[in-house]
């Protein structure tokens, strides 16, 4: 099956493109595209790995549903497009930043700069209807996004997971601690982020063990 995908990523998920379920999740997809208002943009779909080659992934932070109001998703998870009000969770993540690096909180809430460097943002499931939170969860999508945690959990060493969350860190059940860093905490959202998230230091976190496995911190 033809699918529009960075290289790297798409010489690892070849084998994904060819399984019924990917089949079935294709067919449903186009036909949400062409019968209702679907975020991200199509062409943004699979931006968080256009963004961040395979073989370039230092971190990876799962998030779970695209946001589903206009203007907001473009294929990262946590992150919005420029101009757009930052949401409650990435306000949160951009308070925890702050305490933990010191560093101020930006005016954009377009996280591109971190894919830039190595940051794998990654939603569990790519697309979701308008309005509609969860709409497009167990088509599919699923399976495909463990697939890629799966290919790089097993086949790259020395990477930070960052999840947050239960759902998250289901998703990252099956990582091998000893060969990489697992970074667990409660959720950024406004509902959770006083139960640990606020003080879990993820980030200086991940940028001591970047640095200490001989990769460039990320400049949060």
């Amino acid at each position: 099956m033809a699918v529009k995908m960075e290289q790297s990523w798409k010489a690892h998920l070849q084998e994904e493109f060819e399984k019924p379920y990917f089949k079935s999740l294709t067919q449903f997809i186009r036909k949400e595209y062409e019968n209702k208002t679907v975020f991200p943009p199509a062409r943004l779909i699979f931006n968080a790995f256009d963004s961040c080659p395979f073989d370039e992934v230092k971190v990876v932070i799962v998030g779970q549903d695209p946001y589903h109001e206009p203007g907001q998703a473009h294929g990262l998870c946590f992150s919005v497009n420029e101009g757009i009000q930052l949401p409650p969770s990435l306000v949160n993540i951009y308070k925890e930043i702050e305490n933990d690096l010191g560093k101020a909180v930006p005016r954009s809430g377009n996280l591109e700069k971190w894919a830039r460097q190595g940051v794998f943002l990654l939603n569990a499931t790519l697309t979701v209807q308008a309005h509609r939170a969860g709409s497009h969860q167990g088509k599919g999508w699923e399976e495909f996004t463990d697939a890629a945690i799966r290919h790089l959990a097993e086949e790259r060493d020395h990477l930070v997971f960052i999840l947050w969350g239960a759902y998250a860190q289901r998703k990252g059940e099956r990582i091998d601690t000893n060969r990489h860093l697992v970074l667990r905490s409660p959720h950024p959202s406004p509902l959770s982020a006083h139960r640990g998230f606020f003080g879990n230091k993820h980030f200086s976190k991940a940028n001591d063990y970047l640095f200490a496995t001989g990769k460039e911190p990320i400049d949060w």
